[in-house]
């Protein structure tokens, strides 16, 4: 694999992007979920890669493993299997508060809510509560106001857990793969993000579709990014998610890729990505 870059075609994808102004207060946190029903497409490294970026803009990021697989808590170098609460009992405790099932990371304003397999017996559970779709809003609630950003990594799948991110989310991020049949998928997607504006959540956006696994080496990858900005327009990032090594062997040494490999491209890539998500 070729390592990570910036690069792309010339236009907006060149442009420059300020520095993003230093806060003088925190919160009230947007909400974004990271959300494809396809998995593979790079949801789980964007969510820790783009939450220690904007880590390091000085912003406090709450992280929220929201995939039973518990992908995101390995992402960070934690055994989800080893912790004593997580986002399962979070959602069908009553008793259980939020401030006990946080975690620091050894990110500085970067902490974490955990998740495991546990949290497959959620979906199963909360089916026949009174406002289902609301329990992962109303889990949060206590802290929105001790953060900038929430950034939830969801499940590959558009089940009750993904409805219930949508609905605690202000925005929303769809990573996708630069793949001809990835295309077809987030025209899909967009058509449920529409539904759960029109049935449970009118103050939802599409911040972005964020372009990832590109290889501007080949014909295929830059077809399908003109395709992908040609049918959603302003809403496609300008950064692109190049394929590299780095993102796997950060993956494996428990660290956001800003951590493992802070000059590197892919990197950089990310700190581009945080600048334009906090200029939208």
């Amino acid at each position: 694999m070729s390592e990570e870059s910036v690069n792309a075609p010339a236009d907006a994808r060149t442009a420059i992007i300020p520095e993003p102004p230093v806060l003088e207060k925190h919160g009230p946190a947007r909400v974004i979920s990271m959300v494809n029903q396809k998995g593979g497409v790079g949801k789980t490294t964007s969510t820790v890669s783009l939450g220690a970026a904007l880590a390091g803009y000085g912003r406090k990021v709450l992280l929220v493993d929201f995939d039973p697989q518990g992908a995101l808590s390995v992402a960070l170098g934690m055994n989800p299997n080893e912790m004593p609460l997580s986002i399962y009992n979070l959602l069908v405790h009553t008793d259980c508060h939020i401030g006990d099932v946080v975690v620091r990371t050894r990110v500085p304003g970067l902490d974490l809510v955990p998740s495991n397999i546990d949290l497959s017996a959620a979906e199963v559970q909360l089916v026949s509560e009174v406002g289902r779709e609301y329990a992962l809003q109303r889990a949060l609630a206590p802290v929105i106001d001790d953060y900038d950003i929430v950034l939830i990594d969801c499940q590959p799948s558009l089940g009750l857990l993904t409805l219930n991110a949508l609905t605690a989310s202000t925005e929303v991020i769809i990573p996708m793969e630069t793949e001809y049949f990835a295309l077809r998928g987030v025209a899909m997607l967009k058509e449920t993000i529409d539904k759960v504006v029109s049935r449970l959540n009118p103050d939802l956006r599409i911040v972005g579709v964020l372009p990832t696994m590109y290889d501007p080496r080949t014909l295929h990858s830059r077809e399908v990014l003109e395709s992908v900005t040609g049918a959603f327009g302003d809403i496609v990032f300008s950064t692109t998610i190049n394929r590299t090594i780095k993102f796997p062997d950060s993956a494996v040494a428990g660290e956001p890729i800003t951590v493992f490999a802070p000059s590197s491209s892919g990197a950089e890539a990310y700190r581009r990505l945080a600048r334009e998500v906090l200029s939208r």
